[in-house]
C-alpha cells in the first residue's frame, strides 16, 4: 500500500503549495506533478477553483474570506498529509501571512511544507486568459481581482520558483522535484 512506512504504519505525507496569480499555471503544474508522483505514493490535488466550488462556497473575495479559504485548504491538506498523502495545493493564496500560517501549522504537525512560486508577467497572464477575467478586472468590471485591483504578496523565499512564461511544464516540474530532492523528501527513484 502506498504511503505505508515500516511495520505497516502510514508515514507522513507532504504539502506542496503552488502559489501565483490567476493563469500562472498552478493547476497545470499540479496535474503534471501528480501524474509523475502518483506511481510511488498517494497524491491528491487541491485545486483552488474546485475548493471554491465545494469547500469554500459562500466565501467572497475580501481579505478575510481569502485568508479563510487558505486556512480551509491548509486544514484539509494537513489532514490528508497526516495519513501519508502527498498534497499538491494549487491556490492563488495572495497574502504572505496566510501562507506563513499554513506553513507553521504544517511544521507543528511534523508535515514537510514546500512552497512553489509560479510566476509570469501580467501581460502574459492577460494574453493566456481564456475566461477574460483580467480584461474585466482592468475595465473595472471585476472588483477584488488579485494582481489588478487586489494585492498579491510575492513569496520572499519560496522553496522553488517556476517562470511559466519561460519554463515548459516539464522544466517547471523538474525544478520542483529538484527542490523536493534537496530537502530529502524524494528518493532517487521518485526524482527520475
Amino acid at each position: 500500500m502506498r504511503g505505508e512506512g515500516p511495520a505497516g504504519r502510514v508515514g507522513v505525507g507532504c504539502i506542496l503549495w503552488l502559489t501565483g496569480l490567476s493563469g500562472a499555471g498552478k493547476s497545470t503544474l499540479a496535474r503534471a506533478l501528480s501524474v509523475h508522483l502518483a506511481p510511488s505514493r498517494s497524491v491528491e490535488v487541491l485545486d483552488g477553483d474546485e475548493v471554491r466550488t465545494w469547500l469554500s462556497r459562500g466565501l467572497g473575495f475580501t481579505r478575510e474570506d481569502r485568508e479563510e479559504n487558505v486556512r480551509r485548504i491548509g486544514q484539509v491538506a494537513r489532514l490528508l498529509a497526516k495519513q501519508g498523502v502527498w498534497v499538491i495545493a494549487a491556490a492563488i493564496a495572495p497574502y504572505a501571512s496566510s501562507r506563513a500560517e499554513v506553513r507553521q501549522l504544517a511544521a507543528e504537525a511534523g508535515i514537510p511544507f514546500v512552497e512553489v512560486f509560479i510566476q509570469a508577467p501580467l501581460e502574459v497572464l492577460i494574453a493566456r486568459d481564456v475566461k477574460g477575467l483580467y480584461k474585466k478586472a482592468l475595465a473595472g468590471e471585476l472588483p477584488h481581482f488579485t494582481g489588478v485591483s487586489d494585492p498579491y504578496e510575492v513569496p520572499e523565499a519560496p522553496d522553488a520558483t517556476v517562470r511559466s512564461d519561460v519554463d515548459s511544464v516539464e522544466a517547471g516540474m523538474w525544478r520542483v522535484l529538484e527542490a523536493l530532492r534537496q530537502r530529502g523528501l524524494l528518493g532517487d527513484a521518485a526524482a527520475s
